[in-house]
Protein backbone atom coordinates (compact mmCIF):
# COMPACT_ATOMS: atom_id res chain seq x y z
CA UNK A 1 0.00 0.00 0.00
CA UNK A 2 1.50 3.38 -1.01
CA UNK A 3 0.29 6.76 0.26
CA UNK A 4 1.66 10.30 0.21
CA UNK A 5 2.01 13.13 2.70
CA UNK A 6 -0.29 16.14 2.04
CA UNK A 7 2.58 18.56 2.70
CA UNK A 8 5.96 17.37 1.53
CA UNK A 9 4.45 14.49 -0.50
CA UNK A 10 7.09 11.98 0.55
CA UNK A 11 5.69 8.60 -0.34
CA UNK A 12 5.03 5.88 2.19
CA UNK A 13 5.43 2.17 1.44
CA UNK A 14 3.74 -0.16 3.93
CA UNK A 15 5.34 -3.61 3.95
CA UNK A 16 3.74 -4.76 7.20
CA UNK A 17 2.17 -8.14 6.71
CA UNK A 18 3.58 -8.54 3.20
CA UNK A 19 5.92 -11.40 4.10
CA UNK A 20 3.23 -13.30 6.00
CA UNK A 21 0.77 -12.95 3.13
CA UNK A 22 3.23 -14.16 0.48
CA UNK A 23 3.66 -17.85 -0.32
CA UNK A 24 7.17 -17.19 -1.66
CA UNK A 25 10.08 -15.06 -0.36
CA UNK A 26 9.51 -11.35 -1.02
CA UNK A 27 11.97 -9.67 -3.39
CA UNK A 28 12.42 -6.35 -1.62
CA UNK A 29 14.75 -5.07 -4.35
CA UNK A 30 11.75 -4.28 -6.54
CA UNK A 31 9.77 -2.44 -3.89
CA UNK A 32 11.95 0.65 -3.37
CA UNK A 33 12.55 2.39 -6.69
CA UNK A 34 15.63 4.39 -7.60
CA UNK A 35 15.99 7.57 -9.63
CA UNK A 36 16.10 7.21 -13.39
CA UNK A 37 19.75 7.37 -14.44
CA UNK A 38 19.88 6.13 -18.01
CA UNK A 39 23.52 5.78 -18.99
CA UNK A 40 22.63 4.00 -22.22
CA UNK A 41 20.60 7.00 -23.37
CA UNK A 42 23.65 9.21 -22.94
CA UNK A 43 25.99 6.90 -24.89
CA UNK A 44 25.59 8.48 -28.39
CA UNK A 45 26.32 12.02 -27.18
CA UNK A 46 29.20 10.95 -24.95
CA UNK A 47 30.68 8.69 -27.62
CA UNK A 48 30.79 11.71 -29.93
CA UNK A 49 32.60 13.75 -27.26
CA UNK A 50 35.16 11.01 -26.62
CA UNK A 51 35.79 10.60 -30.34
CA UNK A 52 36.11 14.35 -30.65
CA UNK A 53 38.81 14.41 -27.99
CA UNK A 54 40.56 11.38 -29.50
CA UNK A 55 40.78 12.91 -32.95
CA UNK A 56 40.75 16.63 -32.16
CA UNK A 57 42.88 16.71 -29.02
CA UNK A 58 43.31 19.98 -27.18
CA UNK A 59 41.30 22.01 -29.71
CA UNK A 60 38.30 19.74 -29.12
CA UNK A 61 38.62 20.06 -25.34
CA UNK A 62 38.62 23.85 -25.66
CA UNK A 63 35.54 23.71 -27.88
CA UNK A 64 33.68 21.51 -25.37
CA UNK A 65 34.62 23.84 -22.51
CA UNK A 66 33.12 26.71 -24.46
CA UNK A 67 30.02 24.68 -25.37
CA UNK A 68 29.26 23.05 -22.02
CA UNK A 69 30.83 25.34 -19.43
CA UNK A 70 30.50 28.65 -21.25
CA UNK A 71 34.21 29.32 -20.74
CA UNK A 72 37.00 29.93 -23.24
CA UNK A 73 40.09 28.22 -21.78
CA UNK A 74 43.38 28.79 -23.57
CA UNK A 75 45.68 26.89 -21.22
CA UNK A 76 43.86 23.94 -19.66
CA UNK A 77 46.66 23.27 -17.15
CA UNK A 78 46.34 25.37 -14.01
CA UNK A 79 49.48 27.41 -13.35
CA UNK A 80 51.38 26.66 -10.11
CA UNK A 81 50.90 30.22 -8.85
CA UNK A 82 47.12 29.80 -9.08
CA UNK A 83 47.32 26.80 -6.77
CA UNK A 84 49.56 28.48 -4.19
CA UNK A 85 47.53 31.68 -4.41
CA UNK A 86 44.28 29.82 -3.77
CA UNK A 87 45.78 28.21 -0.67
CA UNK A 88 47.07 31.56 0.61
CA UNK A 89 43.59 33.07 0.23
CA UNK A 90 41.77 30.11 1.78
CA UNK A 91 39.65 30.86 4.83
CA UNK A 92 41.67 29.64 7.87
CA UNK A 93 38.64 27.82 9.27
CA UNK A 94 38.19 25.91 6.01
CA UNK A 95 41.89 25.09 5.95
CA UNK A 96 41.70 23.77 9.51
CA UNK A 97 38.75 21.58 8.55
CA UNK A 98 40.55 20.23 5.50
CA UNK A 99 43.70 19.50 7.51
CA UNK A 100 41.73 17.59 10.14
CA UNK A 101 39.95 15.58 7.46
CA UNK A 102 43.25 14.81 5.71
CA UNK A 103 44.89 13.66 8.95
CA UNK A 104 42.02 11.32 9.83
CA UNK A 105 41.70 9.91 6.33
CA UNK A 106 45.46 9.40 6.02
CA UNK A 107 45.59 7.56 9.36
CA UNK A 108 42.78 5.21 8.30
CA UNK A 109 44.32 4.74 4.85
CA UNK A 110 47.70 3.77 6.26
CA UNK A 111 46.04 0.99 8.22
CA UNK A 112 44.59 -0.37 4.97
CA UNK A 113 48.03 -1.02 3.48
CA UNK A 114 48.61 -4.73 3.09
CA UNK A 115 51.93 -6.52 3.42
CA UNK A 116 53.24 -8.86 0.78
CA UNK A 117 51.88 -12.37 1.28
CA UNK A 118 54.55 -15.11 1.15
CA UNK A 119 53.56 -18.76 0.66
CA UNK A 120 56.21 -21.46 0.89
CA UNK A 121 54.96 -24.66 -0.73
CA UNK A 122 58.11 -26.67 -0.08
CA UNK A 123 61.90 -26.26 -0.28
CA UNK A 124 62.67 -23.87 -3.13
CA UNK A 125 58.99 -23.37 -4.00
CA UNK A 126 57.70 -19.92 -3.13
CA UNK A 127 54.84 -17.69 -4.31
CA UNK A 128 54.72 -14.06 -3.20
CA UNK A 129 51.74 -11.77 -3.72
CA UNK A 130 53.06 -8.23 -3.96
CA UNK A 131 50.96 -5.07 -3.72
CA UNK A 132 52.10 -2.68 -6.45
CA UNK A 133 50.70 0.85 -6.86
CA UNK A 134 49.25 2.00 -10.17
CA UNK A 135 51.79 4.19 -12.00
CA UNK A 136 49.58 7.13 -12.97
CA UNK A 137 46.03 8.11 -11.92
CA UNK A 138 43.59 10.71 -13.19
CA UNK A 139 41.29 12.09 -10.50
CA UNK A 140 38.00 13.76 -11.38
CA UNK A 141 36.33 16.29 -9.08
CA UNK A 142 32.84 17.59 -10.01
CA UNK A 143 32.12 21.28 -9.98
CA UNK A 144 28.42 21.48 -10.81
CA UNK A 145 25.91 22.25 -8.06
CA UNK A 146 28.60 22.48 -5.38
CA UNK A 147 32.41 22.68 -5.24
CA UNK A 148 33.09 19.21 -3.82
CA UNK A 149 36.42 19.99 -2.19
CA UNK A 150 36.05 16.94 0.05
CA UNK A 151 36.19 14.76 -3.06
CA UNK A 152 39.73 16.04 -3.69
CA UNK A 153 40.77 14.64 -0.32
CA UNK A 154 38.91 11.36 -0.71
CA UNK A 155 40.64 10.61 -4.03
CA UNK A 156 44.11 12.04 -3.42
CA UNK A 157 44.90 10.79 0.10
CA UNK A 158 44.43 7.03 -0.51
CA UNK A 159 46.27 7.31 -3.83
CA UNK A 160 49.22 8.98 -2.10
CA UNK A 161 49.23 6.45 0.74
CA UNK A 162 49.15 3.63 -1.83
CA UNK A 163 52.30 5.08 -3.38
CA UNK A 164 50.95 6.27 -6.74
CA UNK A 165 53.83 8.11 -8.36
CA UNK A 166 51.93 10.42 -10.71
CA UNK A 167 48.60 12.16 -10.02
CA UNK A 168 46.64 14.43 -12.35
CA UNK A 169 43.40 16.10 -11.28
CA UNK A 170 40.68 17.62 -13.46
CA UNK A 171 37.74 19.80 -12.44
CA UNK A 172 35.42 21.92 -14.61
CA UNK A 173 36.37 25.51 -15.47
CA UNK A 174 34.17 28.08 -13.74
CA UNK A 175 33.12 31.24 -15.53
CA UNK A 176 33.02 33.26 -12.30
CA UNK A 177 36.63 32.30 -11.55
CA UNK A 178 38.10 33.23 -14.90
CA UNK A 179 38.01 29.75 -16.39
CA UNK A 180 39.72 28.07 -13.44
CA UNK A 181 38.24 25.36 -11.23
CA UNK A 182 36.71 26.53 -7.96
CA UNK A 183 39.41 28.16 -5.77
CA UNK A 184 38.64 25.90 -2.80
CA UNK A 185 39.39 22.88 -4.99
CA UNK A 186 42.65 24.48 -6.11
CA UNK A 187 43.56 25.24 -2.49
CA UNK A 188 42.96 21.62 -1.50
CA UNK A 189 45.24 20.48 -4.33
CA UNK A 190 47.99 22.79 -3.10
CA UNK A 191 47.49 21.60 0.48
CA UNK A 192 47.96 17.99 -0.65
CA UNK A 193 50.88 18.71 -2.96
CA UNK A 194 49.00 17.93 -6.18
CA UNK A 195 50.70 20.08 -8.81
CA UNK A 196 49.17 18.72 -12.04
CA UNK A 197 45.66 20.21 -12.23
CA UNK A 198 43.50 20.75 -15.32
CA UNK A 199 40.53 23.04 -15.90
CA UNK A 200 38.55 20.43 -17.82
CA UNK A 201 35.15 18.99 -16.94
CA UNK A 202 32.66 16.37 -18.01
CA UNK A 203 33.16 13.52 -20.47
CA UNK A 204 35.97 15.43 -22.17
CA UNK A 205 38.05 15.25 -18.97
CA UNK A 206 37.70 11.47 -18.81
CA UNK A 207 38.62 11.19 -22.50
CA UNK A 208 41.64 13.43 -21.93
CA UNK A 209 42.84 11.10 -19.18
CA UNK A 210 42.16 7.95 -21.19
CA UNK A 211 43.73 8.99 -24.50
CA UNK A 212 46.39 11.38 -23.28
CA UNK A 213 46.05 14.87 -24.72
CA UNK A 214 49.05 17.15 -24.49
CA UNK A 215 49.83 18.56 -21.94
CA UNK A 216 48.16 15.69 -20.03
CA UNK A 217 49.82 12.29 -20.37
CA UNK A 218 47.66 9.18 -20.54
CA UNK A 219 46.72 7.69 -17.16
CA UNK A 220 46.28 4.07 -16.11
CA UNK A 221 43.27 4.57 -13.82
CA UNK A 222 40.50 7.17 -13.50
CA UNK A 223 38.68 7.70 -10.20
CA UNK A 224 36.11 10.13 -8.87
CA UNK A 225 32.35 10.77 -9.18
CA UNK A 226 30.52 12.89 -11.72
CA UNK A 227 27.29 13.47 -13.61
CA UNK A 228 25.74 11.08 -16.12
CA UNK A 229 28.14 12.22 -18.88
CA UNK A 230 31.17 11.50 -16.72
CA UNK A 231 29.77 8.10 -15.74
CA UNK A 232 28.99 7.25 -19.37
CA UNK A 233 32.49 8.24 -20.48
CA UNK A 234 33.97 5.97 -17.82
CA UNK A 235 31.83 3.10 -19.10
CA UNK A 236 32.81 3.70 -22.73
CA UNK A 237 36.52 4.04 -22.00
CA UNK A 238 36.81 1.22 -19.46
CA UNK A 239 39.43 -1.18 -20.78
CA UNK A 240 41.44 1.55 -22.44
CA UNK A 241 41.80 2.86 -18.90
CA UNK A 242 40.86 1.43 -15.51
CA UNK A 243 37.97 2.99 -13.57
CA UNK A 244 36.90 2.88 -9.95
CA UNK A 245 33.12 2.63 -10.51
CA UNK A 246 30.13 4.02 -12.38
CA UNK A 247 28.75 6.15 -9.58
CA UNK A 248 25.12 7.24 -9.94
CA UNK A 249 22.99 9.59 -7.83
CA UNK A 250 23.82 9.63 -4.12
CA UNK A 251 21.59 7.88 -1.57
CA UNK A 252 21.00 7.29 2.12
CA UNK A 253 18.91 4.64 3.84
CA UNK A 254 18.13 4.80 7.55
CA UNK A 255 16.99 1.81 9.62
CA UNK A 256 15.24 3.16 12.69
CA UNK A 257 12.94 2.06 15.49
CA UNK A 258 10.89 3.97 18.06
CA UNK A 259 14.05 4.99 19.95
CA UNK A 260 15.28 7.19 17.10
CA UNK A 261 15.11 10.97 17.36
CA UNK A 262 12.83 12.18 14.54
CA UNK A 263 14.71 15.49 14.28
CA UNK A 264 18.00 13.64 13.69
CA UNK A 265 16.45 11.29 11.15
CA UNK A 266 14.82 14.13 9.23
CA UNK A 267 18.02 16.18 9.23
CA UNK A 268 19.99 13.24 7.82
CA UNK A 269 17.44 12.56 5.08
CA UNK A 270 17.47 16.25 4.18
CA UNK A 271 21.27 16.45 4.15
CA UNK A 272 21.47 13.80 1.46
CA UNK A 273 18.62 15.27 -0.56
CA UNK A 274 20.43 18.60 -0.92
CA UNK A 275 23.07 16.98 -3.16
CA UNK A 276 20.84 16.61 -6.21
CA UNK A 277 17.21 16.32 -7.31
CA UNK A 278 18.03 12.68 -8.12
CA UNK A 279 19.40 11.95 -4.62
CA UNK A 280 17.55 9.25 -2.69
CA UNK A 281 16.55 9.43 0.97
CA UNK A 282 14.85 6.32 2.38
CA UNK A 283 13.68 5.66 5.95
CA UNK A 284 12.93 2.05 6.92
CA UNK A 285 11.18 1.89 10.27
CA UNK A 286 9.11 -0.32 12.56
CA UNK A 287 7.37 2.70 14.08
CA UNK A 288 4.46 4.44 12.41
CA UNK A 289 4.59 7.20 15.00
CA UNK A 290 8.27 7.83 14.14
CA UNK A 291 7.31 7.97 10.46
CA UNK A 292 4.67 10.63 11.22
CA UNK A 293 7.08 12.65 13.37
CA UNK A 294 9.82 12.46 10.73
CA UNK A 295 7.40 13.74 8.08
CA UNK A 296 6.46 16.64 10.32
CA UNK A 297 10.12 17.39 11.01
CA UNK A 298 10.95 17.24 7.31
CA UNK A 299 8.23 19.70 6.49
CA UNK A 300 9.59 22.06 9.14
CA UNK A 301 13.27 21.65 8.31
CA UNK A 302 12.90 21.75 4.53
CA UNK A 303 11.06 25.06 4.68
CA UNK A 304 14.13 26.79 6.13
CA UNK A 305 16.93 25.01 4.29
CA UNK A 306 19.00 26.91 1.72
CA UNK A 307 18.36 24.62 -1.27
CA UNK A 308 14.67 24.19 -0.60
CA UNK A 309 13.51 23.39 -4.14
CA UNK A 310 16.27 20.88 -4.77
CA UNK A 311 15.59 19.13 -1.45
CA UNK A 312 11.82 19.14 -1.89
CA UNK A 313 12.13 17.68 -5.39
CA UNK A 314 14.43 14.91 -4.18
CA UNK A 315 12.31 13.95 -1.19
CA UNK A 316 9.05 13.91 -3.12
CA UNK A 317 10.42 11.88 -6.07
CA UNK A 318 10.10 8.13 -6.63
CA UNK A 319 13.53 7.33 -5.22
CA UNK A 320 12.73 8.64 -1.72
CA UNK A 321 10.23 7.48 0.85
CA UNK A 322 9.34 5.98 4.20
CA UNK A 323 9.07 2.20 4.40
CA UNK A 324 7.08 0.64 7.25
CA UNK A 325 8.10 -2.88 8.31
CA UNK A 326 6.80 -5.43 10.82
CA UNK A 327 10.03 -5.62 12.79
CA UNK A 328 13.76 -4.99 12.53
CA UNK A 329 14.35 -8.44 11.04
CA UNK A 330 12.21 -7.46 8.07
CA UNK A 331 13.87 -4.04 8.06
CA UNK A 332 17.25 -5.76 7.82
CA UNK A 333 16.04 -7.73 4.81
CA UNK A 334 14.85 -4.52 3.16
CA UNK A 335 18.11 -2.62 3.66
CA UNK A 336 20.25 -5.57 2.58
CA UNK A 337 18.16 -5.79 -0.59
CA UNK A 338 18.41 -2.03 -1.17
CA UNK A 339 22.23 -2.04 -0.67
CA UNK A 340 22.52 1.67 0.02
CA UNK A 341 25.54 3.83 -0.63
CA UNK A 342 25.17 5.22 2.90
CA UNK A 343 23.30 3.32 5.62
CA UNK A 344 22.50 4.70 9.05
CA UNK A 345 21.38 2.47 11.93
CA UNK A 346 19.39 4.44 14.49
CA UNK A 347 17.94 1.74 16.71
CA UNK A 348 18.39 0.29 20.16
CA UNK A 349 21.46 -1.99 20.02
CA UNK A 350 22.54 -0.22 16.82
CA UNK A 351 25.97 -1.89 16.75
CA UNK A 352 24.38 -5.35 16.91
CA UNK A 353 22.11 -4.64 13.95
CA UNK A 354 24.95 -3.00 12.04
CA UNK A 355 27.04 -6.17 12.44
CA UNK A 356 24.41 -8.09 10.48
CA UNK A 357 24.35 -5.76 7.48
CA UNK A 358 25.82 -7.41 4.38
CA UNK A 359 25.21 -4.81 1.70
CA UNK A 360 26.10 -1.14 2.17
CA UNK A 361 28.81 1.20 0.96
CA UNK A 362 29.36 2.56 4.48
CA UNK A 363 27.47 1.95 7.72
CA UNK A 364 26.92 4.73 10.26
CA UNK A 365 26.14 3.38 13.72
CA UNK A 366 23.98 5.19 16.24
CA UNK A 367 22.57 8.66 16.69
CA UNK A 368 25.92 10.44 16.60
CA UNK A 369 27.36 9.05 13.36
CA UNK A 370 25.48 10.97 10.64
CA UNK A 371 26.43 10.62 6.98
CA UNK A 372 27.76 14.19 7.09
CA UNK A 373 30.52 12.95 9.39
CA UNK A 374 31.59 10.43 6.76
CA UNK A 375 31.50 13.08 4.07
CA UNK A 376 34.21 15.08 5.78
CA UNK A 377 35.92 14.02 8.99
CA UNK A 378 35.16 10.42 10.02
CA UNK A 379 38.39 9.08 8.51
CA UNK A 380 36.41 6.88 6.11
CA UNK A 381 36.14 7.46 2.37
CA UNK A 382 32.96 8.93 0.93
CA UNK A 383 33.42 7.70 -2.67
CA UNK A 384 31.07 4.71 -2.40
CA UNK A 385 29.06 2.32 -4.61
CA UNK A 386 25.59 3.56 -5.56
CA UNK A 387 22.50 2.16 -7.28
CA UNK A 388 22.55 -1.14 -5.36
CA UNK A 389 26.15 -1.92 -6.38
CA UNK A 390 27.11 -2.26 -2.71
CA UNK A 391 25.95 -5.86 -2.99
CA UNK A 392 29.10 -6.60 -5.01
CA UNK A 393 31.42 -3.57 -4.85
CA UNK A 394 33.35 -1.55 -2.29
CA UNK A 395 34.09 2.13 -1.89
CA UNK A 396 37.30 3.89 -2.84
CA UNK A 397 40.27 2.97 -0.66
CA UNK A 398 44.01 2.41 -0.77
CA UNK A 399 43.27 -0.96 -2.39
CA UNK A 400 41.69 0.84 -5.35
CA UNK A 401 45.13 2.18 -6.29
CA UNK A 402 47.03 -1.09 -5.84
CA UNK A 403 47.51 -4.14 -8.05
CA UNK A 404 48.20 -7.61 -6.71
CA UNK A 405 51.11 -9.21 -8.55
CA UNK A 406 52.18 -12.83 -8.01
CA UNK A 407 55.92 -13.53 -8.01
CA UNK A 408 56.75 -17.21 -8.60
CA UNK A 409 60.21 -18.35 -7.45
CA UNK A 410 60.97 -22.09 -7.91
CA UNK A 411 64.27 -23.96 -7.83
CA UNK A 412 65.10 -26.83 -10.22
CA UNK A 413 64.31 -29.34 -7.49
CA UNK A 414 60.98 -27.70 -6.66
CA UNK A 415 59.95 -27.70 -10.34
CA UNK A 416 60.92 -31.38 -10.61
CA UNK A 417 58.42 -32.25 -7.88
CA UNK A 418 55.47 -31.07 -9.98
CA UNK A 419 56.88 -31.45 -13.51
CA UNK A 420 54.92 -34.62 -14.29
CA UNK A 421 51.67 -32.96 -13.15
CA UNK A 422 52.32 -29.94 -15.37
CA UNK A 423 53.03 -32.17 -18.39
CA UNK A 424 49.91 -34.27 -17.74
CA UNK A 425 47.62 -31.26 -17.41
CA UNK A 426 49.14 -29.63 -20.50
CA UNK A 427 48.42 -32.78 -22.54
CA UNK A 428 44.87 -32.85 -21.14
CA UNK A 429 44.34 -29.36 -22.54
CA UNK A 430 46.01 -30.28 -25.87
CA UNK A 431 48.79 -27.79 -25.27
CA UNK A 432 51.90 -29.95 -25.71
CA UNK A 433 54.21 -26.96 -25.94
CA UNK A 434 53.42 -26.17 -22.31
CA UNK A 435 54.65 -29.60 -21.25
CA UNK A 436 57.67 -29.37 -23.53
CA UNK A 437 58.73 -26.13 -21.80
CA UNK A 438 59.00 -28.10 -18.56
CA UNK A 439 60.67 -31.16 -20.09
CA UNK A 440 63.35 -28.96 -21.69
CA UNK A 441 64.69 -28.18 -18.23
CA UNK A 442 65.40 -31.86 -17.43
CA UNK A 443 66.95 -33.22 -20.63
CA UNK A 444 70.35 -33.76 -19.05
Amino acid sequence: MVSTSPTLRIRRIDLRGVAAASATPVDYRTLVARAEFDVEAAVPAVHAICEGVRTGGLAAIRDYSQQFDGVAVDDIRVAPEELTGALERLDPAIRAGLEESIDRLRAASRNELERDVVTDLGPGARVVQRQVPVDRVGLYVPGGLAPLVSTVLMNVVPAQVAGVGSLALASPPQREFGGLPHPTILAACALLGVEEVYAVGGAQAIAMFAYGVDPCRKVDLVTGPGNIYVVTAKRLLKGLVGIDSEAGPTEVAILADETADPAYVAADLLSQAEHDVLAAAVLVTTSESLADEVEAELDKQVSVTRHVERVRTSLSAQQSGIVLVDDLEQGLEVINAYAAEHLEIQTADAAQWASRVRNAGAIFVGAFAPVSLGDYCAGSNHVLPTGGCACHSSGLSVRSFLKAVHVIDYSREALAEVADHVVTLAEAEDLPGHGAAVRARFRD
